[in-house]
């Protein structure tokens, strides 16, 4: 009988080969991924990507995924909303018409590119004639100003050339013919166009220099805003007139402006053939303007029909490269034109994906059917733990130390509850801890929403971990309670033990009630001159009980580890010494600290306090002497403990390495050398790979799209025994436990720390803040209230939840990762990585 689905250990894989007709082959890999429970190998790790069997029919899916990011960009370009996925209707490309059905999509693809291709390209083309008749536009108008200024001032417009008298403008009885007309007659030739405004005073320089001042420049700012229909970036420009006598000046300025990157536009210095000019520019313009509207309305709407499609279309071409690169991966029969696979499956997934295989072979409308059989292999499976959305994160913080060996007990199932509430700790408060409750709420409560949205990676990151936030947040509430914390004041819900006089000068001295506050922390320490010397020690103690107790459960984790995988003698060869020596010292001391703790230190004969460290250092400096002992015989028990703790390095020491080469020595006597792989042929049913291997081939799995990595990941190449290689790992092995002992303990030590900065911050806040607003007075000290408490409210999220929180979270992190996983967790494994439909939708995401 299958056992439930845990995550006390990852799932019991098998090794499972199909022999798959190439007929049914695309649409056995689409139901399995579908599925999404099975990983394959690479059969074929010698073989080039580029030679592989359905090279073509992944560059044809790859082409057509160019086309889809394409419109993607336009689509995204224009702001045009998509139809989400799971409303549009579903693409599937099965049955006995898939290979139709692709060529249609790709015929389809293609059509809209070509026709999307050339509006665009006419859209440029118009936008850009557009903005050269508006350039000209502004050019006829500027110079047509220009030149009327110049008839209202012919007698100022006055230049010399070599001689110093020749006038620049003409001054014969025809000149003063056109001036009785009211228009001017200029003999010297121009030049007019635009250039970049902010290349104006670079390009005066250089035609000054160029024509060694022999010229009259003009130049206006054109108001409108030029948008490049290419990039959209925005051109500011002017409007020049050059005038200059003689064709080889002309041609110089001609040259310095285009390879300034202005513009040169021909007009006429005739008014009248000026204004013709604009007249017909305008016109131009105006069957443009229409035309270029018409072409935008077209291709909007050629991208609004797109975009209706456009992710059914992508969902389409991403399963399409899935399936091709996973049927890459498998061995083809060419005499039975069969597929042969291999791949790791859950055991108990198996009867699914029979169904599954079935259910391929009825879409394909086949008679022949893939064959599935399991195989024997000494290979080691990979890791996988069946999670949801609460337990997922969880997870994710354990496989980011490392990913569990195969069947081992796997950390993250009691991080759910340890991980919070170490956090909670460190975080320990009751308001501060329903704000993080409540924010964590909120974002379960409009999961479904928030997931249709793109709210940013950070926020992302945020939102994946809300179950983590959420019981973080409610230990922190227990916390609060614990050390009667709410905004750095108390609450006073039971009868407080003490009761402070009501007369006095000076220092008071509370008054014992009799009673004992039934819940946390009395509230008459808050306020009290020596309430930060007690909370200090009394946080610190706690850290040390919590410190030791969680790495005696992880070192506990070691005896369902050596069970399962047949390590009985690990069991008294290395917990039992691990477990005696951790106890005999840091075990003695939480002992300690909790009879300190019950005993009643003010009543009579009870002498004085001991100091807990000056004991344990002096229970190593000074075995069999107490200065203060706390109960009859406690040297006798100090010094049994030492020695206990003596005994046990050389235990740990010596004992393992000396088991494995007795046993080796057992192994070598009775004529075993090592297994042979003969043994294995007796059934007939072995992984290709492994023959592969054997032949000096190593495995080369690939980690994306459902091929896993090597199959051999976490396993040690097998050596002969070498005695000395066993004592250095053991003796490695001993000093990091001893030392990571002490270490590990004072590391824990962090929780008292954050817990008495995270208090100290809040009440610093408080007082700063709220508590300097009370003030007596009218609507301003009302306003000014509001105001603080705004700022205090600010302060609290950013500061006290959101950065004390991120620091509480690392230091919660490292606990488990080197504290708890460093007294038992291997992490020797690989993941899972089954081909997956969701994963590729996730990762499109």
């Amino acid at each position: 009988m299958t056992s439930y689905p845990s995550l006390f250990r990852s799932e019991e894989m098998s090794l499972v080969q199909l022999f798959i007709p190439t007929e049914v082959a695309h649409d056995t890999i689409a139901e399995l991924a579908e599925l999404g429970n099975v990983q394959f190998k690479d059969l074929n790790p010698e073989v080039n990507p580029f030679q592989r069997s359905f090279v073509g029919e992944i560059r044809r899916i790859d082409e057509m995924a160019r086309r889809v990011r394409f419109f993607s960009g336009q689509v995204e370009k224009e702001s045009i909303p998509t139809r989400p996925l799971d409303e549009s209707a579903p693409m599937l490309l099965v049955g006995p018409r898939v290979a139709q059905m692709r060529d249609e999509l790709e015929v389809k693809l293609n059509e809209h590119e070509a026709r999307l291709v050339q509006m665009n390209e006419s859209y440029a083309t118009l936008s850009t004639r557009t903005r050269e008749l508006q350039e000209a536009r502004h050019v006829l108008r500027e110079t047509a100003v220009f030149f009327d200024r110049a008839g209202s001032r012919e007698q100022e417009i006055r230049t010399s050339f070599d001689d110093g008298t020749t006038p620049l403008l003409a001054g014969d009885a025809e000149s003063q013919t056109h001036a009785r007309e009211g228009t001017v007659q200029f003999d010297l030739e121009f030049v007019a166009g635009t250039i970049d405004r902010a290349r104006v005073p670079t390009f005066e320089r250089v035609l000054w220099r160029v024509l060694r001042g022999n010229l009259y420049m003009n130049h206006t700012d054109i108001e409108q805003v030029f948008i490049d229909p290419t990039t959209g970036a925005e051109h500011r420009k002017n409007v020049f007139i050059i005038f200059a006598h003689g064709e080889q000046l002309l041609a110089k300025i001609r040259k310095v402006a285009e390879s300034m990157g202005a513009t040169l536009y021909p007009i006429d210095a005739n008014a009248d053939k000026r204004n013709d000019a604009l007249r017909e520019v305008n016109a131009r313009l105006e069957d443009i303007g229409h035309v270029l509207y018409n072409t935008e309305a077209t291709r909007k709407a050629e991208l609004a029909k797109i975009a209706d499609s456009l992710e059914s279309w992508k969902d389409a071409v991403n399963r399409e490269k899935l399936i091709y690169e996973t049927l890459n991966l498998f061995n083809y029969d060419a005499r039975r034109k069969t597929l042969i696979a291999e791949g790791w499956v859950p055991t108990r997934d198996v009867p699914r994906i029979v169904l599954a295989l079935r259910h391929a072979t009825e879409i394909a409308q086949t008679s022949v059917p893939p064959i599935l059989q399991e195989l024997h292999t000494a290979k080691q499976p990979p890791t996988f733990h069946r999670v949801n959305k609460f337990t997922e994160g969880f997870q994710t913080i354990i496989d980011s130390y490392g990913i569990a060996t195969y069947q081992e007990v796997n950390p993250g199932l009691f991080a759910v509850v340890t991980f919070p509430f170490l956090f909670a700790v460190m975080f320990g408060d009751l308001g501060h801890g329903v704000l993080v409750t409540l924010t964590a709420s909120a974002m379960i409560f409009y999961e479904k929403k928030i997931q249709k949205v793109d709210i940013g990676e950070m926020l992302g990151t945020f939102f994946y971990g809300r179950y983590i936030i959420l019981l973080m947040g409610m230990f922190s509430m227990f916390t609060g309670l614990i050390y009667n914390d709410i905004f750095s004041k108390s609450l006073h819900i039971w009868h407080s033990g003490w009761e402070w006089p009501h007369e006095g000068n000076g220092t008071l001295t509370a008054i014992p009630t009799g009673h004992t506050y039934p819940f946390g922390l009395d509230p008459a320490w808050h306020g009290s001159e020596n309430a930060l010397v007690f909370t200090n020690s009394y946080k610190m103690k706690l850290s040390i009980i919590l410190g030791v107790i969680h790495m005696t459960f992880a070192c506990c984790l070691q005896v369902p580890n050596h069970i399962h995988f047949k390590r009985i003698s690990s069991i008294w060869a290395e917990f039992i010494p691990q477990l005696v020596f951790l106890e005999s010292i840091f075990g003695y001391l939480v002992v300690m600290i909790i009879k300190k703790w019950c005993t009643d230190w003010s009543a009579p004969g009870a002498g004085n306090p001991p100091s807990l460290l000056n004991m344990l250092i002096y229970m190593f400096l000074s075995p069999g002497t107490v200065e203060d002992p706390m109960f009859a015989g406690q040297a006798g028990v100090q010094l049994l403990l030492l020695g206990l703790a003596g005994i046990c390095v050389p235990w740990m020491l010596c004992t393992k390495p000396y088991l494995e080469w007795r046993e080796h020595q057992k192994t070598s006597a009775a004529g075993y050398v090592g297994v042979s792989a003969n043994e294995h042929e007796e059934d007939g049913r072995r992984s290709s790979v492994d023959e592969t291997e054997e032949e000096g081939h190593g495995p080369n799995g690939r980690g994306g799209n459902g091929a896993g990595p090597a199959d051999g990941a976490g396993e040690e190449e097998e050596h002969g025994f070498e005695m000395g290689e066993v004592i250095i790992h053991q003796v490695i092995h001993t000093i990091e436990f001893c030392l990571g002992c002490i270490s590990n303990t004072a590391s824990y030590l962090r929780l008292w720390a954050l817990s008495l900065a995270h208090a100290q911050l809040s009440e610093v806040l408080y007082t700063m803040t709220i508590e300097s607003a009370f003030v007596p007075g009218g609507v301003g000290a009302v306003l000014f209230l509001m105001f603080m408490f705004l700022m205090w409210f600010q302060l609290t999220v950013f500061i006290l939840c959101v950065m004390e929180g991120l620091s509480a979270f690392l230091h919660a992190l490292r606990l488990h990762w080197v504290e708890a996983n460093g007294k038992h967790y291997q992490a020797g494994g690989y993941a899972f990585t089954p081909v997956s439909f969701a994963k590729v939708q996730e990762v499109d995401q």
